[in-house]
């Protein structure tokens, strides 16, 4: 590692440390989702399960599963950040001697979603007869098996 890249480390190596990363993904209710969306999507007409799997939720489905999350790898790797002069949303590292950016792009790459932007969002309101009223009644919070037993044994108008 050269000197000048050791100066622009945001952690300097003498303070670096084991890290221990705790995490709660869902990545293991893909599977779920999949096979509620399989039976919905086999009552589908060819167009409706193009302009789904062109959403972005689409692209959940063809994700290499099981994902696994490494605490460890994400911990080194920003132990390695680096200042830099580039755009503010993206981030450098130093993996050996090189430099190496993540940013939109990568992202874009890796997750397979894309950027666009964002629509104006609005506090929810709860109307009478609507959706979450017709299927989860009163409810503030759904769970995940809430909403995959409403997928499963609603039938949708």
């Amino acid at each position: 590692m050269t000197n000048r890249l050791r100066a622009s480390l945001k952690t300097p190596e003498e303070e670096w440390y084991e890290g221990k990363v705790t995490h709660h993904d869902h990545f293991n209710a893909l599977g779920h989702i999949e096979d509620t969306l399989n039976r919905v999507l086999t009552e589908l007409v060819v167009e409706d399960r193009r302009r789904f799997m062109a959403s972005c939720f689409g692209h959940f489905l063809t994700m290499h599963r099981p994902v696994k999350f490494s605490g460890g790898v994400i911990h080194q790797l920003l132990l390695r950040e680096v200042h830099h002069n580039g755009p503010s949303d993206e981030m450098r590292f130093m993996l050996g001697t090189n430099k190496v950016r993540f940013s939109k792009v990568e992202f874009c790459m890796i997750t397979g979603l894309r950027f666009r932007v964002l629509p104006g969002t609005s506090p929810y309101v709860n109307v009478d007869n609507g959706l979450h009223h017709q299927y989860f009644g009163d409810k503030d919070e759904i769970s995940s098996v809430e909403l995959k037993d409403v997928l499963r044994l609603s039938e949708f108008q």
